[in-house]
């Protein structure tokens, strides 16, 4: 059975879809998850959970009916927690019970996993008028499914996975609180100049505000988040495997981490001299916050014939190949793809500001007010390729679906990569705990320039300059202060922050010279930086590894027809500024190149240098395909 989204009134997603398509039952569950998802906190780990959790009770409640599909979570035994599944005969219509299942198992664990998120009220009037416009009882809640029951069914498989949840290592009974961690250093706060209270400037530091408003915009209590999931690695996963984990201590406690890359380069070397390595990677996020200014008469072309096709592959996270990939002028050294291989024709040349470029992907992959978080971002972009006209729903390119079973196995795929994806990246994050470019930036700034000694403000462990983008404050300066007290101070060319923008419907601040210690990425003022460690990037994880799921479950690296486009207008997309200065239609020719112009995006948003992304991706690549080979053995069940 299909269904007409509209009627429902679920809300939109980032990107815009025909309603008058017909969707499946778990397509419509998937859309209140997402809008569930907007209405609560930006916690991109529990999301992840949530995203999976209820793409595998659907699946399970799609599987009971299905001879050739295994069950994930009935009648097995997951990380030693078995749930009990005796075969049962349901009478009347196969479809019809399918689809009753899968709505009770969603309706369930979207009420439990959202009933305490600031949005609920908002969330619970969605997810009961999906249930009731379905036809459903919200007050059947037996769980007794040996009665042939399948909402009793549904019941039980959602209850069955609450409890799971229990001792899954999320903490999820006190709220995914942290246990043990704590930070090293004291917080920066944000209404002073510089920064304070380093203990080891390698080690991230939690950030002051008057205000904090979360990327899904809930002030929160307090005005010093705390690290969000640094002990996720604990999490039980999908497909992550055990010969991947290390157990690695610090600070007297233990961080599971899968994949581990290694440590990121620390602000001095085993001599105690300057790395060059960190100096880089922070820098040259001050670098291209410096493109952000649509009025400085740069043009690029940002269609596929001249942006993407990169390759990772054989790409290590050291100095030499970091400079290989990320261009200080801005992007990656990319090709771009010859030909549109659906079409047999170059691609059409799509010429736009870079200024305007940088500012919208910065803005779009970050998700913005009322964010879906980056697991779901992907989701959005997944409901956008099903329901492309181009699109035919064949697994791997070969074998045709019907549209429910092509939703429920593809979100069942996406869901445990985005799941693995958060517990691989926030277990490196919460054992590395590494700095982010504000507090980086600040410090060597603070310390002075370590290019010259034979120049003012002279530090050995001290920024180093760059002309035109990091410089000295001189006497005949701007910058100097009325007083000369800014006289000799590290200024660098930047975007210049929020001071210059009083009204944000018709203000910008541009690029220009800015004392450093006032640096400040370009992200809202009640945000500046996402409250959690920089290294591994979760976006670069979460992206890559969802481009792999999406080139595998096609049988395409392409978008459909060759090509994926959104539409950011005129003055209209931008959140804390004026802007773009004309309609930006961003576009990719493949997943992955979607996936690569996240990452990069991360870095013009000033949240994280390159050193953070490139293993991100590698880590995602892996988690990607790993997660769809697993999936995969759950759809060919062997008879016993």
């Amino acid at each position: 059975m299909v269904y007409y989204i509209l009627t429902i009134a679920i809300g939109l997603s980032s990107f815009s879809y025909s309603y008058s398509q017909e969707q499946s039952v778990a397509r419509i569950w998937n859309e209140v998850i997402l809008e569930a998802i907007r209405n609560d906190f930006a916690r991109p780990t529990v999301h992840a959970r949530n995203l999976f959790h209820l793409s595998a009770g659907m699946y399970d409640a799609w599987a009971v009916f299905d001879d050739k599909s295994e069950t994930y979570f009935l009648n097995k035994t997951n990380h030693g927690y078995n749930i009990s599944y005796q075969k049962t005969y349901y009478p009347g219509d196969k479809e019809k019970n399918r689809e009753i299942a899968i709505s009770y198992a969603a309706f369930r664990i979207l009420n439990h996993r959202y009933e305490v998120s600031p949005g609920y009220k908002k969330s619970k009037v969605i997810i009961d008028k999906a249930f009731s416009v379905l036809g459903h009882d919200p007050n059947f809640t037996s769980i007794d499914y040996k009665s042939g029951n399948p909402a009793a069914l549904g019941n039980y498989i959602a209850q069955s996975i609450i409890d799971y949840g229990w001792q899954d290592g999320s903490n999820e009974e006190y709220f995914y609180t942290n246990l043990y961690y704590e930070p090293v250093n004291k917080p920066l706060i944000l209404k002073n100049s510089g920064v304070k209270g380093i203990k080891n400037i390698n080690r991230w530091q939690p950030l002051a505000f008057e205000k904090f408003i979360d990327q899904s915009g809930n002030e929160l209590a307090g005005n010093v988040p705390e690290f969000l999931g640094p002990e996720w690695g604990k999490v039980l996963p999908f497909s992550l495997q055990m010969s991947n984990l290390k157990t690695l201590k610090r600070d007297s406690q233990s961080y599971p981490v899968y994949f581990d890359p290694g440590p990121p380069p620390f602000f001095l070397k085993t001599d105690k001299t300057l790395n060059e390595d960190f100096v880089w990677n922070h820098s040259l996020v001050s670098i291209w916050a410096s493109h952000l200014d649509p009025d400085d008469g740069v043009i690029w072309d940002i269609s596929p014939g001249g942006i993407g096709d990169l390759d990772i592959k054989n790409k290590e996270n050291n100095l030499e190949s970091l400079k290989n990939i990320y261009n200080i002028k801005g992007g990656d050294n990319s090709p771009g793809h010859p030909l549109n291989p659906f079409t047999g024709k170059k691609y059409i040349k799509n010429l736009v500001p870079r200024g305007d470029y940088a500012r919208v992907i910065a803005e779009f992959w970050a998700d913005g007010p009322d964010s879906e978080t980056p697991p779901g971002h992907w989701f959005t972009i997944l409901n956008y390729v099903s329901d492309h006209e181009d699109f035919e729903n064949k697994f791997e390119g070969v074998r045709p679906m019907d549209r429910l079973e092509w939703d429920i196995k593809s979100y069942f795929i996406l869901g445990g990569a985005m799941h693995d994806s958060a517990i691989a990246a926030w277990g490196i994050k919460g054992f590395y705990d590494y700095v982010r470019p504000i507090t980086a930036l600040r410090y060597m700034a603070n310390l002075g320039q370590s290019s010259d000694p034979y120049k003012p403000n002279f530090h050995p462990n001290g920024i180093k300059l760059s002309e035109g983008l990091i410089e000295l404050v001189g006497s005949d300066d701007a910058l100097v202060g009325t007083e000369n007290e800014n006289l000799n101070k590290i200024k660098v060319y930047s975007w210049r922050g929020h001071k210059y923008i009083e009204n944000t419907n018709t203000d910008y601040a541009k690029v220009g010279w800015i004392l450093a210690e006032n640096w400040w990425p370009y992200q809202r003022p009640t945000f500046v930086t996402p409250n959690f460690a920089g290294y591994v990037s979760g976006h670069s994880t979460y992206s890559r590894a969802a481009a792999e799921v999406l080139t595998l479950i096609t049988g395409s690296e392409y978008f459909p027809g060759g090509l994926g486009e959104f539409i950011a207008k005129k003055n209209k997309f931008l959140v804390f500024e004026e802007g773009p200065s004309q309609d930006i239609k961003i576009q990719w020719a493949t997943y992955r190149d979607a996936s690569n112009q996240c990452s990069l995006s991360r870095i013009w948003g000033g949240i994280h240098p390159p050193v953070d992304d490139l293993p991100g991706r590698l880590i995602g690549e892996k988690i990607g395909i790993n997660a769809f080979n697993f999936s995969k053995v759950y759809f060919n069940k062997i008879d016993d």
